[in-house]
């Protein structure tokens, strides 16, 4: 097995962010230090080595970037400064381009320009279907499912959200495309050193692969829906408790307002004013909130940069709170403006809402850092088997560490 050597990668990858590799001499302090390294998962140092000998396949088919949960013990422990953590970020970004097909991340990540003029084109497209499909203005009272038909607007949403999972699936993917195929040959040397048999290294031949049962893909997808709903690993590392409380509220709100919207349309969007009892309310009522709660809390993080995570926010970082805290307040404010009977204050701001909405779901969800969301258990996964895998194969008294 061939591996080549790309001396280009290094000068790439910090086309996304900050990557400063220059001052690293491998202490191995950083992974070290991190709560979630193990044998098979041993980052952020690994992943460092790829980048400083161009071995832009084996960082292709490295799923360690997606098991950081970045508590940032790693950055306050590097006594050259380097930042480990930031460059665990940094290649979250660039994998994500990697993994599109499209090429659309990767312009968004490395130009500010094509990420406001995405949004603007989506928005400006939003806004055409607006004002040519509207229905009429009812100006004595508010009847907002008049102006926008609730039929017209949850067949929108299921459009939408069908072409928003072709991309996200397919470039998930490309992702186990990488990291279980692609590289399987060259991923089985670097998990398997470093684990011990009375003393000795146990290593693999060069054209060994992971022989991955295809019941282990089965049996293992219960980690990925575990790991989707709860984020678990946030709670092995004690700085993250906290961490993983608020992202928890943030996307089950998020998750919930998605299901209400697009699943539950026809129930939801309705010109009944209900008592505040009603599921329909509280339900509503708890994802605004949390929302609202959650993306406040983090630009106020990176305001203030006082936490290690939010040293080195990147124009992407701040894009998609900001557009999720717009579309939260305009939806606050329609609500709003529905229960003080204004009609036209309603159906505007119903119109500024859809526009913002539908350019942050279009742009920032399948090409965006919303995509982790999906990347993350997927990484997590994707690791469990294989560790499997590896239990299996390795020879009777070598045991293979989960992450």
């Amino acid at each position: 097995m061939k591996i080549k050597s790309d001396p280009a990668l290094l000068a790439e990858v910090r086309k996304y962010g900050n990557f400063d590799s220059n001052a690293c001499y491998q202490c191995g302090s950083c992974t070290v230090i991190c709560d979630l390294a193990s044998d098979s998962a041993s980052f952020p140092r690994r992943t460092l080595r790829y980048i400083l000998f161009g071995l832009k396949k084996l960082l292709l088919g490295s799923l360690d970037p997606w098991l950081c949960y970045f508590c940032g013990d790693c950055s306050t422990t590097c006594p050259r400064e380097t930042e480990p953590g930031e460059a665990m970020m940094t290649l979250r970004r660039y994998l994500t381009a990697q993994y599109d097909w499209t090429g659309i991340s990767a312009k968004l990540y490395k130009s500010r320009a094509w990420e406001l003029g995405a949004l603007f084109v989506v928005g400006m497209f939003m806004a055409f279907l607006i004002l040519f499909f509207h229905g009429p203005l009812v100006t004595e009272r508010v009847e907002l499912n008049t102006f926008a038909p609730v039929h017209m607007v949850h067949t929108f949403d299921l459009i939408l959200f069908g072409v928003l999972a072709f991309f996200l699936l397919t470039n998930a993917f490309r992702m186990y495309w990488f990291t279980m195929h692609q590289s399987n040959s060259a991923r089985i040397l670097d998990v398997i050193r470093g684990i011990k048999k009375d003393g000795f290294g146990f290593t693999m031949h060069q054209d060994e692969k992971i022989r991955i049962p295809l019941h282990l893909f089965i049996t293992e997808a219960w980690t990925m829906i575990w790991n989707f709903i709860t984020q678990k690993l946030f709670l092995k590392c004690a700085k993250n408790v906290g961490r993983w409380l608020k992202h928890f509220l943030l996307v089950s709100g998020y998750v919930l307002m998605l299901l209400l919207v697009v699943g539950l349309l026809l129930w939801f969007q309705t010109d009944n004013i209900y008592p505040i009892y009603h599921p329909q309310r509280w339900l509503g009522y708890y994802a605004t909130a949390v929302l609202l709660f959650g993306t406040v809390e983090i630009l106020i993080g990176r305001i203030r940069k006082r936490e290690q995570i939010h040293k080195f926010s990147d124009f992407s970082d701040w894009m998609f709170p900001v557009l999720l805290l717009l579309t939260t307040v305009t939806g606050i404010l329609v609500h709003i403006f529905r229960y003080m009977g204004l009609p036209l204050a309603t159906y505007y701001m119903y119109a500024v809402h859809l526009i913002i909405a539908v350019a942050m779901l279009v742009v920032e969800v399948p090409f965006g850092k919303w995509a982790h969301m999906l990347y993350r258990p997927l990484a997590v996964y994707l690791q469990a088997v294989k560790e499997r895998a590896l239990q299996k194969q390795a020879p009777e008294g070598v045991v293979v560490e989960n992450v």
